[in-house]
C-alpha cells in the first residue's frame, strides 16, 4: 500500500480539510492519510483508453462516468460524525447512474457508485484485491460491478453482484477477449483497452 503519512487518529472531518487544501491526492483508512503514488506510462494510456471507450458508450444513457479525481466513501450510513473508521478512496474511473448522492456540500466524495474500475499497480494491487474490495462490498450498497485492469499483462478481472450479494468473478486474458458490463451495457475490448500497450515494456 502507499505510504502513510500521517499517524492513526485523523477523522474523517479532518482529513476532508486536509485533502481540499492538498495539491496531491491521499486516501484515507480508519484514522490514517496515505500518499498515493504517481501513475505510470501504462496505466495513464490504459485508464485514458478506458474513459474514451466509456464516454462514448455512456453517451446518452442515466450513466455518468467520473474521473479519478472524484473520491468514493465507504462506510456506515448515517455516517457518524467525528469518526475514525471508514475508507475515501479516489478509483481510477468511476459510474454512477441516475441522481449522484454526496457526501457533504463540497460534492467531492460520492455515496453511490454502480462501477469502479482499477487499474492496477504493484505499490496498491495487494491493497486493491484485498481490503478495498471487502470495503466497497460490504459500504456500497449500490456496487454492481468492480473490475481490476492488469498493466503487465492483458488481463481483465470481473467482480458481478449477484442476486444473493455474493460475487462471482470472471477473468479475460488475451487481446481477443471482451468484457461486458451488462448493469450499464458497455462492452470493451482489450484490444482498444490496451491500445499502444507494448508488454516487452512493462
Amino acid at each position: 500500500m502507499s505510504l502513510a503519512i500521517s499517524n492513526p487518529g485523523h477523522t474523517t472531518e479532518e482529513y476532508l480539510r486536509i485533502e481540499r487544501a492538498s495539491e496531491g491526492r491521499h486516501f484515507y483508512l480508519d484514522g490514517i492519510i496515505y500518499e498515493m503514488a504517481g501513475e505510470s506510462l501504462e496505466h495513464g494510456l490504459i485508464s485514458t483508453n478506458l474513459t474514451a471507450e466509456m464516454v462514448l458508450q455512456l453517451r446518452g444513457t442515466p450513466c455518468a462516468l467520473l474521473s479519478k479525481d472524484m473520491k468514493v466513501r465507504s462506510g456506515p450510513e448515517p455516517f457518524p460524525q467525528h469518526s475514525k473508521k471508514g475508507l475515501f478512496s479516489y478509483p481510477d474511473l468511476v459510474v454512477i447512474c441516475g441522481q449522484v448522492r454526496f457526501h457533504d456540500m463540497h460534492r467531492d466524495v460520492v455515496l453511490n457508485p454502480n462501477v469502479i474500475i482499477e487499474v492496477l499497480s504493484e505499490s496498491t494491487e495487494a491493497f486493491d484485491r484485498g481490503e478495498k474490495f471487502l470495503r466497497y462490498k460490504k459500504w456500497n450498497p449500490t456496487l454492481t460491478d468492480y473490475l481490476l485492469v492488469s498493466q503487465r499483462v492483458p488481463v481483465v478481472e470481473h467482480s458481478i453482484r449477484q442476486e444473493d450479494e455474493g460475487w462471482m468473478t470472471y477473468v479475460h486474458r488475451g487481446l481477443d477477449q471482451i468484457v461486458e458490463i451488462e448493469s450499464i451495457n458497455v462492452k470493451l475490448a482489450l484490444s482498444l483497452v490496451y491500445e499502444r500497450i507494448n508488454f516487452s515494456d512493462v
